[in-house]
């Protein structure tokens, strides 16, 4: 058997190869949900709370492998699957719940979730530490993941799982689209937020959005006024 390191591929990948990914990831995310439910319910949330932390880092991969197919230099490419391969970079939108607790509803007010300062993505990726291992932390203090992860924290973290495991079948079809809008608009917030309505639209025309689909949902979300969005 050999013990050399998994070859990790950092290449270019097409539109059919993204959207498979996704939907590989979804799954999977469910899966490792699924393993934790089944640990809390026989009370095991050391390894309850660790599978959670898991599958909402497969969540969090669907947004990193979006963002895959629109890098724009080869720099950009290695940076993309530098984040695919960090743990912190896939965790970020834990704290998404919370926020929307907090009154967060458009677009705009998750910003700081995505801040490369903001501090919840090490504070997760702790948790997942101390849920495994046992350590020796502060002044010389042992931390044992059966006395420090608790029902009400798994719990939690099961909820947030649950929450952003959330999702539908990604076609290729779904991923041109998205270059097509996303790729090339600039860097401002308002031509940002214009590419992603009209990526909704087309989405719409082509018969990829779940029947339920509210135009006036997602204009909230974008924070947008129908009448200040200029034509494609």
């Amino acid at each position: 058997m050999s013990h050399k390191r998994l070859n990790s591929y950092k290449g270019r990948l097409s539109p059919a190869q993204i959207s498979e990914g996704i939907n590989i990831a979804h799954k999977n995310a469910i899966r490792l949900l699924e393993d934790a439910q089944i640990l809390y319910k026989e009370n095991r949330y050391p390894s309850a709370a660790a599978l959670a932390i898991l599958s909402i880092e497969e969540s969090g991969k669907r947004s990193i492998l979006r963002h895959l197919s629109l890098f724009k230099s080869d720099e950009e490419l290695r940076n993309i699957w530098k984040d695919y391969r960090s743990h912190t970079k896939k965790n970020v939108q834990w704290q998404f719940l919370d926020m929307v607790k907090q009154g967060a509803h458009k677009l705009d007010d998750f910003k700081p979730m995505f801040d490369p300062s903001a501090e919840h993505p090490y504070v997760l990726d702790n948790i997942k530490q101390i849920s495994f291992y046992t350590d020796c932390l502060g002044q010389a203090h042992w931390s044992n993941p059966s006395e420090v992860i608790d029902e009400d924290l798994v719990a939690n973290l099961i909820f947030i799982a649950q929450a952003l495991s959330v999702g539908h079948e990604v076609t290729t079809e779904e991923i041109e689209l998205w270059v097509k809008h996303i790729k090339n608009a600039d860097s401002s917030s308002k031509s940002q937020k214009e590419a992603l309505l009209h990526w909704y639209y087309d989405m719409e025309n082509n018969g990829l959005l779940p029947p339920d689909h509210n135009i006036s949902d997602i204009l909230k979300w974008l924070g947008l006024d129908l009448d200040d969005i200029s034509s494609d």
